[in-house]
């Protein structure tokens, strides 16, 4: 299994609302220059905080399955589904985008969270009625187990089944103890350090992580990756599984296809 440590340095940031909302971009769009343009199923993800109190106008979104899972702080959601909705901390937010949607959202000040994009196969998702649900914490499963506290996202005993193969957790690990995860065969396992520090350790490999670092590890056969936190501090982390290659076309080869037969036809 390979273990790759992604600094600040190599991911990508962006802002919104005249620099209100700014943005660490582990995994940024297409051609934004970041180290990791994709793992699998999983295509975007930024991690986004609200120096003052910050505004997105409506915009669309056709296909991708979006999340929205906040730390800190309160978000106001509008949509063209007629959806009026506030997050708060703790809280889920997911759109199957489907046929299309248009949203917008009002960050309060302080607030910091992630949005996170998967993509399931667009030849079918593009067509189906887009969605909205929303989870506060209480919802979403936690389970306390030797020195870490784990809240499932995504999968497993969440209330959230997504289209797109995906599972997500949001770990905390207690200073000097150790978290471990077994990734199967064909998978990667993608974090982000939050907060501490910790050491990545798998088959005599190990790499140390700091907070807001990436790291990605994909696992050729099924492989246990140990997560030590340092001995002076917890260690807060988001993890999320997804096949390690997509595992049907992407959405710009199905647009490639559409456009090639459309082109064919006329």
């Amino acid at each position: 299994m390979s273990i790759r440590i992604i600094p600040i340095d190599q991911q990508v940031a962006g802002q919104f609302d005249n620099g209100k909302l700014v943005e660490q971009k582990p995994i940024g769009f297409p051609d934004e220059g970041s180290a990791v343009d994709r793992v699998g199923t999983l295509f975007y993800w930024a991690w986004f905080t609200a120096k003052e109190d910050a505004y997105l106008p409506p915009h669309p979104h056709r296909g991708f399955e979006i999340i929205t899972y906040l730390l800190d702080g309160r978000v106001d959601h509008s949509d063209t589904l007629g959806n009026e909705r506030t997050l708060h901390a703790g809280g889920l937010q997911v759109m199957q985008t489907g046929s299309g949607v248009q949203h917008s959202e009002k960050y309060e000040k302080g607030t910091s969270g992630f949005q996170i994009w998967f993509e399931p196969f667009m030849g079918e998702a593009s067509y189906a009625a887009p969605t909205y649900a929303d989870y506060g914490s209480q919802e979403l499963p936690l389970v306390k187990k030797d020195g870490s506290t784990v809240t499932t996202i995504l999968g497993n005993d969440s209330p959230v089944q997504l289209v797109a193969d995906s599972m997500m957790w949001d770990v905390t690990v207690s200073a000097g103890q150790t978290y471990e995860h077994e990734i199967p065969a064909g998978y990667s396992l993608a974090g982000l350090v939050c907060t501490g520090k910790s050491s990545w350790q798998s088959e005599g490999e190990k790499r140390l992580a700091e907070a807001r670092e990436f790291v990605v590890c994909d696992a050729s056969e099924s492989s246990r990756v140990s997560i030590e936190a340092s001995a002076d501090q917890d260690t807060r982390l988001i993890l999320i599984q997804v096949p390690s290659v997509l595992p049907y076309p992407s959405y710009k080869q199905v647009k490639l296809r559409a456009k090639v037969k459309r082109e064919a036809q006329n």
